[in-house]
C-alpha cells in the first residue's frame, strides 16, 4: 500500500511539474512589440490617378497562353508603349533594358553603384478567362471598370497592381528629386503565367552575365491575409522566404487491348487505379517544423490562450497540432509536399479495353524533400511492375532566402508602419513564382504589400477579380518608403 502511495504521490508532482512548465511557457509566449517609425516619404499617391492607370493596363490583353507562339504580340507591344507614355519620367530617369522583346528591366542608378543592388518584380502577363465563365463576371473582365472605389478586371490582382504600383512610387519619389542610395532595378516580365522561361529566367541570367551583386529581390507570392488564417484574428502579413517545387509524373500501365466483353482480370485502366489509389492514400511525410513551424509560431502568439499553450508546448502537443492543421488543404500545404492527380486517358471506344492508361499526378515539393525522394517515395507506394513511372516536368524546391537579414527587416517594418497592427512572419509559397529564378542568385523574398480577403480570394484566376483604390494607395505608401531603405 504504502508503494501505490508513493507511486501515485511521484505522479501526481510529475503531473503538477508538467502543468506548471505548461502554464509558465504560454504566460512567456507572447510577440515582440513593434514602435512605427515616422513617415518620411513625403509622397501623396492620388488613388483616382492609381485606379485609372490600373483600368487602362487592364483593358490591354497581355494574355499568356498555355502555348508561347499563341501569344497575341500586339498587345504585349502595345503594353509596353503604354506603360512608356505612362510613366514619362521613369523612363527618362532609367535606363531600360529589353530582354527577349518583351521582358522589361529598369535600372535606377543609385548614389553609390558599388553596393550590392535590389531588385523589384512583377508580371504584366494574365492568364485567360476560364471558357464558359464569362457571363459569371460582375463586369467585363478585360474592361477595368472602376466602381465604389474597386477596379475590376482580369490582373488587378495578379499581378499588373504591383506593376503600376511600382511605376507610381518610383515616379512620385523621382518628383521629390529622390535618389537612392543603391542601384535598384525593376523587371517586369511577360511569362510568369506559363513558367517564365522567357521573362525571369532572362532577367536572372542578365544579372549573371553582367556579373551584378544583389543584396535582395522583392516579388509576388503572397499577401497581407486578412481573415485567411484560421484561429488569427489580426491580419497576417506572411512575407515568403521559399517556394515549393514542382514535379508531374505519369503512371502508365499496360494491359492486353481487345474486346470489352472478354476482359481480362486486370486490365490497364484497373492496374493504373490501384497504383493511383495507392499513391493517394500514402501522402508524403510531413509535419510542422522549419518554414512551416516558424510560420504557425509566429501567428500562434497572436492567438487565444488556448492555442498559444499548443505552439508554447509543441514538445507536448505537436502530434495536436499536425493532425488539427492537416485537416485544411492550406494547412496540409504548408507541412508536406502534396499530392494531386490531375489527368486519365485510355480507351478511345467504351467498348474497347485499352492497351496502356496513363495517369498524371502533379506534386508541389516541400524544401524538405527532393524530385528524386518524392520520385522514389511514389515508386514504394505503388509497388508494381506493371505501372511505368516517368517524370514529364520537374523543378527543385528554391532556395530558403534569410529571415534574419537587411532586406527581411526592412519589409517587414514598411509594412508595419504602412499597415498598423499586423503580424509578420516568413512564409512559405505553394505555387511556382518568377522568384525561382531570382532564388538561384540573391535571397528572394515573395509578397505583394495588398489586403487579401476571402472575397477577393476567388479572382486569382478565376472570375470576378479586383481590388480595391485604398489597397493601391497603400502599395504605394509601401513601395515609396522601402525604396528609401539602406539595402543592408
Amino acid at each position: 500500500m504504502t508503494i501505490i502511495k508513493k507511486g501515485l504521490l511521484g505522479l501526481s508532482i510529475l503531473l503538477l511539474a508538467v502543468v506548471i512548465v505548461v502554464l509558465v511557457r504560454t504566460i512567456t509566449f507572447t510577440p515582440e512589440t513593434y514602435q512605427p517609425s515616422p513617415d518620411t516619404t513625403m509622397v501623396s499617391p492620388d488613388g483616382s490617378v492609381i485606379a485609372q492607370h490600373l483600368s487602362q493596363a487592364i483593358q490591354i490583353q497581355t494574355i499568356s497562353y498555355e502555348r508561347a507562339e499563341d501569344r497575341d504580340r500586339t498587345e504585349f507591344q502595345k503594353f509596353i508603349t503604354w506603360l512608356a507614355s505612362t510613366y514619362p519620367e521613369v523612363h527618362k530617369n532609367l535606363t531600360l533594358t529589353l530582354l527577349n522583346d518583351y521582358t522589361l528591366l529598369f535600372k535606377w542608378r543609385g548614389h553609390a553603384s558599388s553596393k550590392p543592388s535590389v531588385l523589384y518584380s512583377a508580371h504584366y502577363d494574365v492568364v485567360p478567362i476560364n471558357p464558359g465563365t464569362e457571363s459569371q463576371w460582375q463586369h467585363p473582365p478585360f474592361a477595368g471598370v472602376i466602381q465604389d472605389g474597386i477596379i475590376w478586371g482580369r490582373g488587378a490582382l495578379d499581378d499588373k497592381s504591383a506593376v503600376i504600383a511600382l511605376m507610381e512610387s518610383v515616379t512620385l519619389l523621382l518628383e521629390t528629386s529622390y535618389t537612392p542610395e543603391q542601384d535598384i532595378y525593376i523587371a517586369f516580365t511577360h511569362d510568369e503565367e506559363i513558367g517564365s522561361q522567357f521573362g525571369a529566367k532572362a532577367v536572372a541570367e542578365y544579372f549573371t552575365n553582367q556579373n551584378i551583386k544583389l543584396a535582395w529581390s522583392l516579388d509576388e507570392g503572397s499577401f497581407i491575409l486578412d481573415g485567411l488564417v484560421p484561429g488569427s484574428d489580426k491580419r497576417v502579413a506572411s512575407i515568403n522566404v521559399a517556394e515549393k517545387g514542382f514535379l508531374t509524373l505519369e503512371l502508365i500501365a499496360k494491359g492486353e487491348g481487345g474486346h470489352s466483353s472478354m476482359p481480362p482480370q486486370d486490365t490497364a485502366v484497373s492496374i493504373l487505379a490501384e497504383a493511383i489509389v495507392n499513391v493517394k492514400n500514402s501522402p508524403v511525410p510531413g509535419g510542422l517544423e522549419g518554414l512551416g513551424e516558424t510560420m504557425y509560431t509566429n501567428i500562434a502568439k497572436h492567438m487565444d490562450f488556448f492555442k498559444r499553450m499548443l505552439f508554447a508546448n509543441q514538445w507536448l502537443f505537436k502530434p495536436l497540432i499536425e493532425a488539427s492543421v492537416s485537416q485544411s488543404p492550406a494547412g496540409n500545404a504548408m507541412l508536406r509536399t502534396t499530392t494531386a492527380p490531375t489527368m486519365l486517358s485510355g480507351s478511345v471506344k467504351a467498348n474497347v479495353l485499352p492497351a496502356t492508361a496513363t495517369a498524371t499526378i502533379n506534386f508541389r515539393i516541400h524544401p524538405r524533400d527532393t524530385i528524386e525522394s518524392v520520385t522514389s517515395w511514389v515508386e514504394a507506394a505503388i509497388d508494381d511492375s506493371r505501372i511505368t513511372i516517368k517524370t514529364s516536368q520537374a523543378f527543385k524546391p528554391s532556395n530558403v532566402a534569410n529571415s534574419e537579414n537587411q532586406g527581411f527587416k526592412n519589409i517587414a517594418a514598411v509594412t508595419r508602419d504602412v499597415q498598423g497592427d499586423i503580424i509578420v512572419t516568413p512564409g512559405l509559397t505553394i505555387a511556382a513564382t518568377d522568384s525561382q529564378f531570382y532564388s538561384k542568385i540573391t535571397d528572394a523574398y515573395r509578397f505583394n504589400p495588398m489586403n487579401l480577403t476571402p472575397a477577393y480570394l476567388s479572382g486569382f484566376h478565376g472570375t470576378n477579380e479586383r481590388i480595391d483604390i485604398k489597397n493601391m494607395e497603400d502599395a504605394v505608401k509601401f513601395y515609396t518608403r522601402l525604396m528609401r531603405q539602406p539595402a543592408q
